[in-house]
C-alpha cells in the first residue's frame, strides 16, 4: 500500500530579484493555465492529455515554460475543466497563485533547509525554507520526496512537500469503534469474538474553546456593524480571533487523533469511523446548533485518524451510523433514561456515545467477517468546501494509499 503525505512549509526569497520572478513564474502559470482552460471549455468533450500536448506543448514552451512545466500545466487545466463540466458550473476563473513542480523542476537541500526552483526561461531561483523539527524524519526514513506545489498569497510564499512511502497493512486482531461527538471523542474495542476489550471517552473541549473566540469576532463585527470593513484595527482583531480558533481546533485534532492511533496500535486494532456525509444536510436549524456545526471538524478529524493509521499500517473502514446510539451491542433492548443515558440489558447504565461507539466496533466486526480485515482499506470522502483540512504550522495535511488520491 503506497501512503501520500503532503507538509505545508513557510518560505522567504534571498533578495527581490528572486523574488519577482517567482511572481513572474506563478503568473504565468495560472494565466497559461486558464488560456488552455478558455480554449477548450466550449468543445464538446473533455480533452485527453495527448490531445492537449499536441496542441499546446509548443506554445508553451515558446513562453519559456520547460517541458515538465508544460505537462503540469496542460494536466491542471484537464482536471479544472473534467471537475467543473461533472459539476455543471459555469467556466472557470482561475485566481490562485499555485504551481506544481516536478522532482526535475527543484533541488531541494535538506541540511541547508534550501529549496531551489526552475521559473521561466530555465532560470533558477532560491527560496529559504521555515523548517520544523518533524520535517527530519521524512528525510531520514522510507520516506521519498514527490511533487512540490509553491504558492503566494497574502504576501506570503507556501511550499507544499509530498512525501511517499510503501507501508505494509497489518493483519488486525481487535476492532476499535470511533464516535466522534462535539464535547468528547469515544471509543471502544472488542476482539474477533465480538467481546468488549476496552472502552475509554476523551474529552475534546477544543470546539468549545473555538466557539469562544468565533463569538467574541461576531460581537465585534455587530458592534460596529459595516464599519469594521474598513477598518484596519478592526478587521485585524477579527481576523486573529478567527486565526485562534482555526488553530485550537487543528491542535486539538491532531493530540486527538494521535492519542486514538497510538490506541489502536497499542491493539493491533482495525479502525472504524463513522460515515457522516450527509450530517450538514440534516441540520436541525437551530442558530446554536448550526454553530458549533459550522466549527465541528469531525471530517477533520476523521481525515487526521486516518491518515496517521495508514502511516502505521492500520486498516480504516467508514460505516452507516445509523441506529448505532439507539440500539443494544448486546441483544434486548436498551431502556433509555435521559437523552444522554441508558440501561443495558443487563442492568449497566452507560451513556449514548458508548453505546454508539460499541456498535460500530461491532459493525466493522461484521464487514471483516464478510470481506476480510486485508480488503478494508477505505479512503475518507473528500471535504466539502472549506472543510478540507488546513494545518497550522505546516504540519502534514493530506494523505491518501493508492485506491484515491486527494
Amino acid at each position: 500500500m503506497r501512503v501520500k503525505v503532503t507538509a505545508k512549509v513557510k518560505a522567504v526569497t534571498p533578495n527581490l530579484s528572486h523574488h519577482t520572478k517567482l511572481l513572474q513564474f506563478l503568473r504565468a502559470y495560472r494565466n497559461w493555465t486558464q488560456y488552455i482552460v478558455d480554449q477548450v471549455w466550449e468543445l464538446d468533450h473533455v480533452p485527453s492529455i495527448r490531445e492537449l500536448h499536441q496542441r499546446f506543448y509548443r506554445m508553451l514552451r515558446n513562453r519559456g515554460f520547460r517541458a515538465h512545466h508544460c505537462h503540469k500545466i496542460e494536466r491542471r487545466a484537464r482536471e479544472v475543466v473534467k471537475a467543473t463540466k461533472k459539476n455543471k458550473g459555469t467556466k472557470p476563473i482561475l485566481r490562485k497563485l499555485t504551481a506544481r513542480l516536478d522532482y526535475q523542476d527543484y533541488r531541494l537541500d535538506a541540511k541547508n533547509k534550501i529549496l531551489i526552483i526552475a521559473v521561466l526561461n530555465n532560470e533558477w531561483i532560491e527560496l529559504k525554507l521555515v523548517w520544523y523539527n518533524y520535517l527530519s524524519r521524512y528525510f531520514k526514513g522510507k520516506w521519498k520526496l514527490k511533487e512540490i506545489l509553491v504558492s503566494y498569497r497574502e504576501g506570503m510564499i507556501w511550499v507544499y512537500l509530498t512525501f511517499e512511502k510503501e507501508v505494509k497493512p497489518k493483519k488486525s486482531t481487535t476492532i476499535m469503534g470511533i464516535d466522534i461527538n462535539f464535547n468528547n471523542i469515544t471509543y471502544t474495542i472488542v476482539d474477533k469474538d465480538g467481546k468488549l476489550v476496552s472502552m475509554e471517552v476523551i474529552p475534546f473541549d477544543g470546539l468549545k474553546r473555538a466557539l469562544t473566540h468565533r463569538i467574541i469576532s461576531e460581537k465585534i463585527q455587530k458592534k460596529y456593524g459595516k464599519k469594521w470593513r474598513f477598518v484596519r484595527g478592526i478587521r485585524e482583531s477579527i481576523r486573529k480571533h478567527g486565526r485562534r480558533a482555526r488553530n485550537i481546533l487543528t491542535d486539538s485534532c491532531h493530540f486527538i487523533s494521535r492519542k486514538i492511533v497510538e490506541i489502536a496500535k497499542e491493539y493491533n486494532a482495525m479502525i472504524v469511523l463513522e460515515d457522516l456525509n450527509r450530517l450538514r444536510s440534516k441540520a436541525s436549524g437551530s442558530k446554536k446548533f448550526n454553530k458549533k456545526l459550522a466549527l465541528w471538524t469531525y471530517r477533520r478529524m476523521q481525515a487526521y485518524i486516518h491518515y496517521k493509521a495508514l502511516i502505521e499500517g492500520l486498516m480504516v473502514t467508514y460505516v452507516n451510523p445509523k441506529g448505532t446510539s439507539k440500539a443494544s451491542p448486546i441483544g434486548d433492548r436498551l431502556v433509555f433514561i435521559n437523552y444522554r443515558w441508558v440501561k443495558l440489558p443487563n442492568g449497566v447504565i452507560t451513556t449514548r456515545d458508548i453505546v454508539a461507539s460499541w456498535n460500530l466496533a461491532l459493525k466493522g466486526l461484521k464487514l471483516a467477517r464478510d470481506v476480510g480485515s486485508r480488503g478494508l482499506v477505505e479512503t475518507p470522502n473528500t471535504p466539502d468546501g472549506d472543510e478540507a483540512p488546513n494545518p497550522m504550522k505546516g504540519k502534514p495535511v493530506q494523505v491518501s494509499n493508492t485506491l484515491k488520491i486527494t
